[in-house]
Protein backbone atom coordinates (compact mmCIF):
# COMPACT_ATOMS: atom_id res chain seq x y z
CA UNK A 1 0.00 0.00 0.00
CA UNK A 2 2.55 2.03 0.98
CA UNK A 3 4.13 1.43 -2.27
CA UNK A 4 1.11 2.64 -4.14
CA UNK A 5 0.98 6.27 -2.00
CA UNK A 6 4.62 6.81 -2.97
CA UNK A 7 4.00 6.39 -6.70
CA UNK A 8 0.92 8.70 -6.66
CA UNK A 9 3.05 11.40 -5.00
CA UNK A 10 5.65 11.23 -7.39
CA UNK A 11 3.19 11.24 -10.25
CA UNK A 12 1.47 14.31 -9.33
CA UNK A 13 4.73 16.19 -8.27
CA UNK A 14 6.12 14.93 -11.89
CA UNK A 15 3.04 16.47 -13.74
CA UNK A 16 2.96 19.88 -11.39
CA UNK A 17 6.73 20.52 -12.74
CA UNK A 18 5.82 19.69 -15.94
CA UNK A 19 2.96 22.36 -16.14
CA UNK A 20 4.97 24.90 -14.30
CA UNK A 21 8.07 24.71 -16.93
CA UNK A 22 5.59 25.17 -19.46
CA UNK A 23 3.00 27.56 -18.15
CA UNK A 24 3.45 31.34 -20.32
CA UNK A 25 5.15 34.25 -18.33
CA UNK A 26 1.94 36.01 -17.51
CA UNK A 27 0.66 32.92 -15.19
CA UNK A 28 4.22 32.37 -13.62
CA UNK A 29 4.93 32.26 -9.80
CA UNK A 30 5.13 35.56 -8.60
CA UNK A 31 8.54 37.84 -7.89
CA UNK A 32 9.50 37.93 -5.17
CA UNK A 33 10.61 41.46 -5.61
CA UNK A 34 8.82 44.52 -4.01
CA UNK A 35 7.46 47.01 -7.24
CA UNK A 36 7.89 50.71 -6.27
CA UNK A 37 4.44 51.49 -8.48
CA UNK A 38 2.01 50.96 -5.97
CA UNK A 39 0.09 53.85 -5.19
CA UNK A 40 -0.08 55.07 -1.26
CA UNK A 41 -3.88 56.81 -2.03
CA UNK A 42 -7.31 55.40 -0.99
CA UNK A 43 -8.88 54.21 -3.99
CA UNK A 44 -12.19 54.86 -2.18
CA UNK A 45 -12.60 58.46 -1.04
CA UNK A 46 -14.07 57.45 2.81
CA UNK A 47 -17.85 58.28 2.99
CA UNK A 48 -18.43 61.00 6.19
CA UNK A 49 -20.54 60.05 8.51
CA UNK A 50 -24.29 60.61 8.22
CA UNK A 51 -25.97 63.40 10.22
CA UNK A 52 -28.24 62.15 13.18
CA UNK A 53 -31.91 62.51 11.55
CA UNK A 54 -33.06 63.31 15.43
CA UNK A 55 -30.66 65.85 16.24
CA UNK A 56 -32.62 69.10 16.55
CA UNK A 57 -31.40 71.99 15.40
CA UNK A 58 -29.03 74.83 16.88
CA UNK A 59 -30.72 77.52 18.28
CA UNK A 60 -34.24 75.86 18.79
CA UNK A 61 -34.35 76.29 22.43
CA UNK A 62 -34.71 74.29 25.48
CA UNK A 63 -37.32 71.58 26.81
CA UNK A 64 -40.37 70.25 25.77
CA UNK A 65 -41.17 71.66 22.13
CA UNK A 66 -42.19 71.03 18.35
CA UNK A 67 -39.56 72.29 16.12
CA UNK A 68 -40.57 73.67 12.55
CA UNK A 69 -37.69 73.95 10.24
CA UNK A 70 -38.75 76.07 7.50
CA UNK A 71 -36.34 75.24 4.88
CA UNK A 72 -36.02 71.73 5.66
CA UNK A 73 -39.73 71.05 5.94
CA UNK A 74 -39.05 69.20 8.80
CA UNK A 75 -40.42 69.05 12.15
CA UNK A 76 -38.96 67.48 15.16
CA UNK A 77 -41.02 66.32 18.51
CA UNK A 78 -38.54 67.09 21.23
CA UNK A 79 -38.70 65.87 25.06
CA UNK A 80 -38.00 67.73 28.27
CA UNK A 81 -34.36 65.89 27.93
CA UNK A 82 -34.06 67.62 24.80
CA UNK A 83 -33.59 64.76 22.76
CA UNK A 84 -36.27 64.37 19.67
CA UNK A 85 -38.31 61.33 20.25
CA UNK A 86 -39.47 61.46 16.44
CA UNK A 87 -38.94 64.05 13.07
CA UNK A 88 -40.32 64.24 9.88
CA UNK A 89 -41.07 65.59 6.82
CA UNK A 90 -44.20 67.87 6.38
CA UNK A 91 -45.52 70.02 3.32
CA UNK A 92 -45.46 73.52 3.95
CA UNK A 93 -48.90 75.83 3.86
CA UNK A 94 -48.70 78.80 1.61
CA UNK A 95 -48.12 81.34 4.73
CA UNK A 96 -46.14 80.75 6.70
CA UNK A 97 -44.88 82.10 10.36
CA UNK A 98 -42.09 84.22 11.52
CA UNK A 99 -39.03 82.23 13.20
CA UNK A 100 -39.15 82.36 16.32
CA UNK A 101 -41.32 80.78 19.36
CA UNK A 102 -45.03 80.05 19.44
CA UNK A 103 -47.55 77.81 21.58
CA UNK A 104 -50.33 75.80 20.36
CA UNK A 105 -53.22 77.72 21.37
CA UNK A 106 -55.96 75.27 20.02
CA UNK A 107 -56.87 71.78 18.71
CA UNK A 108 -59.65 70.36 16.80
CA UNK A 109 -60.00 66.32 15.85
CA UNK A 110 -61.10 66.85 12.59
CA UNK A 111 -62.31 69.78 10.46
CA UNK A 112 -62.25 71.00 6.64
CA UNK A 113 -59.01 72.91 5.86
CA UNK A 114 -59.02 76.38 4.79
CA UNK A 115 -58.25 74.65 1.33
CA UNK A 116 -61.18 72.45 1.38
CA UNK A 117 -59.61 69.16 2.26
CA UNK A 118 -61.16 66.77 5.12
CA UNK A 119 -58.48 67.24 7.70
CA UNK A 120 -57.63 65.80 11.40
CA UNK A 121 -55.44 66.08 14.27
CA UNK A 122 -55.46 69.99 14.19
CA UNK A 123 -52.71 71.31 16.20
CA UNK A 124 -52.68 75.19 15.54
CA UNK A 125 -50.01 77.73 16.85
CA UNK A 126 -49.80 81.06 15.26
CA UNK A 127 -51.18 83.68 12.97
CA UNK A 128 -50.19 85.90 10.24
CA UNK A 129 -52.59 88.36 8.20
CA UNK A 130 -55.42 86.78 9.28
CA UNK A 131 -54.37 83.47 8.48
CA UNK A 132 -54.40 80.73 11.05
CA UNK A 133 -51.32 78.09 11.34
CA UNK A 134 -51.47 74.72 12.27
CA UNK A 135 -50.00 71.41 12.06
CA UNK A 136 -52.49 68.80 10.31
CA UNK A 137 -53.02 65.04 8.20
CA UNK A 138 -55.71 65.19 5.13
CA UNK A 139 -58.11 62.17 6.28
CA UNK A 140 -57.56 60.81 2.86
CA UNK A 141 -53.84 61.31 3.60
CA UNK A 142 -53.09 62.85 0.84
CA UNK A 143 -49.93 65.37 0.69
CA UNK A 144 -50.76 67.80 -2.03
CA UNK A 145 -48.70 71.19 -2.63
CA UNK A 146 -50.94 74.05 -1.84
CA UNK A 147 -51.88 76.38 -3.96
CA UNK A 148 -49.59 79.27 -4.36
CA UNK A 149 -52.74 81.87 -4.76
CA UNK A 150 -54.88 80.73 -1.38
CA UNK A 151 -53.70 81.76 1.60
CA UNK A 152 -53.48 78.70 3.56
CA UNK A 153 -52.22 77.85 7.04
CA UNK A 154 -51.87 73.83 6.89
CA UNK A 155 -48.57 72.12 7.65
CA UNK A 156 -49.45 69.01 5.99
CA UNK A 157 -47.83 65.37 7.05
CA UNK A 158 -48.58 61.82 6.90
CA UNK A 159 -51.39 60.67 9.23
CA UNK A 160 -49.24 58.98 11.56
CA UNK A 161 -47.27 61.94 11.45
CA UNK A 162 -50.27 63.82 12.54
CA UNK A 163 -51.03 60.92 15.15
CA UNK A 164 -47.89 61.64 17.02
CA UNK A 165 -48.50 65.39 17.16
CA UNK A 166 -51.92 65.07 18.05
CA UNK A 167 -50.33 62.95 21.06
CA UNK A 168 -47.37 65.09 21.82
CA UNK A 169 -48.66 68.69 21.42
CA UNK A 170 -51.17 69.85 23.65
CA UNK A 171 -52.67 73.42 24.23
CA UNK A 172 -50.05 75.67 25.87
CA UNK A 173 -46.53 73.00 24.84
CA UNK A 174 -44.29 75.31 23.05
CA UNK A 175 -43.92 75.33 18.89
CA UNK A 176 -40.23 76.91 17.83
CA UNK A 177 -39.81 78.25 14.11
CA UNK A 178 -36.78 78.45 12.66
CA UNK A 179 -34.93 79.46 9.08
Amino acid sequence: MAGLTAAAVAAVAFLAYQASANAPDSVAAPSTSVSASASAKPSAKPSAPEADPLAVPDGSGTGLRVVYALKERRVWLVGEDGKASRTFKVVASSVSPEPGSYAVFSRTGSVTGSDGVPIEHVVRFAEVDDTVIGFSAAQDGSLPTPDPTLKTGGVRMKRADADAMWSFATVAVKVVVVP
